[in-house]
């Protein structure tokens, strides 16, 4: 039984094939897929989904690249949306500081807004951090998100900072780049963080892994992420599995 922690199925790349790839999906042994919202349109469709597919959950938010065209109105649907059946966190957020479509300011702003979002519903946060390792430590230590729980999706930073964040009860989420040649750093976060804080993910429709990269990612191919953590563990592909969804099913309150 696999679960895969972040997928965006709302995305229109699946618009002619939604359900033939909810049903790839289950017969590769997923039982759970969790759909995050990145601007407040892909969050209420993101609601629809997990309304229509049994195994699709949602989370909403809006991601940093979206985060100008954030504002009051936009926090306090959020805030109801929230409430809908089956979402189970906020996200994706956090800073993103490789392509700045958002200025920086209003970036870290929509983050701290969201954050407190997160606290006042009582929901665990997915976090997207791109380029700002230092600054999304330190905003969630400050706002107090491992008060509700964080997750570090498609993490990509240190080791040393996966330590950090474990620390404070965080989970480290791994996606398709580990399956690639050059990922020396995730697999070093794979050898050193114990297998009850990670998480597996496709980040679909992007990131595709290894065999499948170059083409469409879909939450199936979440199967040849924890493969590859087996491999680098030197455990079954059944433990993986396993655990991945327990540690995904506890964090975001699935029964």
């Amino acid at each position: 039984m696999l679960f895969d922690s972040h997928a965006h199925l709302d995305d229109g790349r699946f618009d002619q094939d939604r359900d033939q790839i909810i049903k790839n999906a289950q017969e590769k042994g997923l039982a759970y897929i969790m759909n995050p919202g990145a601007d407040f349109r892909s969050s209420v469709r993101a609601v629809e989904l997990a309304a229509q597919y049994e195994m699709v959950y949602a989370a909403v938010g809006v991601h940093p690249h979206d985060a100008k065209d954030m504002d009051d109105v936009t926090l306090m649907l959020l805030k109801d949306l929230a409430k809908k059946p089956k979402v189970m966190a906020i996200g994706e957020i956090g800073l993103d500081f490789h392509y700045d479509h958002s200025p920086r300011d209003v970036q870290r702003q929509v983050f701290r807004d969201q954050i407190q979002l997160a606290r006042e519903v009582n929901l665990p946060i997915i976090i997207h951090d791109r380029e700002a390792n230092e600054e999304v430590f330190k905003t969630l230590r400050e706002e107090k998100a491992f008060e509700v729980g964080v997750v570090m999706h498609c993490y990509s930073g240190s080791a040393e900072l996966a330590k950090q964040y474990v620390k404070l009860g965080a989970l480290i989420s791994i996606a398709g780049p580990i399956t690639y040649p050059n990922a020396r750093k995730t697999v070093e976060v794979v050898e050193q963080i114990p297998l009850e804080h990670l998480f597996i993910e496709t980040d679909c429709p992007y990131l595709t892994p290894v065999p499948y990269r170059g083409k469409r990612n879909e939450p199936a191919y979440v199967y040849h992420v924890a493969e590859k953590i087996a491999e680098i563990k030197k455990i079954s592909l059944e433990a993986v599995a396993q655990k991945t969804t327990e540690n995904a099913k506890r964090f975001f309150k699935i029964p």
